[in-house]
């Protein structure tokens, strides 16, 4: 048998990661806990260690974060991991996709043109 204050340890450790993983997506709590089918508080719970991730629960976070079972749990260490868009950035990449070619063609512009303000407003700050 585990003793309490190991499973306890266990728990905060998987909760942090589920956090940092949510994080690095962009994820929202409200929107990783509708894609588990659960409450807000819940996800808050499980990120607290508060609350144990039921081995159902982890697959669908493996699934979610693209990893494995295994190095959700903590059981294998993660290979590096390709950035994966936010949901919104995944939206405006879908809704991109569905603009004729001339509007692709004008909302790069309006991105390349952003992207160059920004550049040049860190160069300058940057001096």
């Amino acid at each position: 048998m585990i003793p309490k204050a190991e499973s306890r340890a266990y728990f905060r450790a998987l909760g942090k990661h589920i956090s940092q993983l949510r994080n690095e997506i962009g994820m929202t709590q409200a929107e990783l806990a509708r894609a588990l089918g659960v409450s807000q508080q819940t996800v808050f719970a499980y990120e607290l260690g508060d609350r144990r991730v039921n081995v159902l629960m982890l697959v669908k976070l493996a699934r979610i974060f693209n990893t494995s079972v295994e190095e959700l749990s903590g059981l294998k260490m993660p290979i590096r991991r390709k950035r994966r868009l936010s949901p919104a950035g995944v939206r405006h990449a879908e809704c991109y996709q569905n603009l004729s070619k001339s509007e692709q063609r004008f909302v790069k512009r309006i991105i390349d043109t952003l992207l160059e303000q920004v550049a040049a407003k860190r160069s300058v700050a940057s001096d």
